[in-house]
């Protein structure tokens, strides 16, 4: 694969991975169809991001709002995330599945990997949302038990994705302008780029794309 070369990588990318249910429907298939079809991209843009240095890659696989959805959806997408952790295990990968554990809709198959776990050698650190909330994610922080908050140390000391570092880019596939509750407070000072194509069709130009134009920006974090 002959490569571009880039001035700057971000070190972190959020994957939104949207548009498998308009995708199966465009193609007269039922919506729930539409996500076994994003497992394969995820795969092809996981050995894009570990070619171009990419040292972190975080998924967004289901919210806890998305288990409001019908349950045959609420059932393929629960197999589809499986499937993906599942088989990126079987890559370089240093890999931990970020969610509400407490919950039903948690897949029972994937609590081996809510601790971090390292596949060969670990060449990437990649996080996986499955049954994630925001609202959830921050009451970690904002418990009583964690009462030296004000004492210097920062929320995201405290949170369920505490491990999980600031995201430097987040591109999001399905035309959509918002975050989705993806991760905020990791995500407070990203760079945010749009695909309007849907997951399923992800191409490598998609982030090539994504990677030109983040190389553009003015990266200040406020400053």
């Amino acid at each position: 694969m002959n490569l571009p070369k880039f001035k700057r990588i971000p070190n972190h990318i959020g994957i939104i991975p949207d548009g498998n249910r308009r995708w199966a429907e465009t193609r007269g298939l039922p919506k729930e169809s539409g996500y076994r079809y994003g497992i394969e991209p995820g795969l092809q843009l996981y050995r894009l991001c570990l070619a171009l240095g990419v040292k972190e890659l975080t998924f967004y696989g289901f919210t806890q709002d998305n288990t409001k959805r019908p349950a045959r959806q609420k059932k393929a997408f629960q197999q589809a995330c499986v499937e993906s952790v599942k088989r990126l295990a079987c890559c370089d990968a240093s890999l931990r599945v970020i969610g509400d554990i407490d919950s039903p809709s948690f897949p029972p198959d994937l609590l081996p990997y809510t601790e971090r776990v390292t596949f060969g050698s670990g060449l990437i650190k990649i996080n996986f949302l499955v049954n994630y909330g925001w609202q959830w994610d921050l009451r970690h922080g904002l418990s009583p038990k964690n009462e030296s908050l004000g004492e210097g140390r920062g929320i995201q000391s405290f949170i369920a994705s505490s491990d999980v570092s600031r995201i430097d880019l987040i591109i999001r596939w399905g035309g959509r302008r918002r975050l989705s509750g993806f991760l905020p407070v990791q995500s407070i000072y990203s760079d945010f780029y749009i695909i309007d194509e849907y997951w399923p069709d992800f191409k490598n130009e998609h982030l090539i794309e994504a990677l030109r134009w983040y190389e553009t920006q003015d990266i200040t974090l406020g400053g």
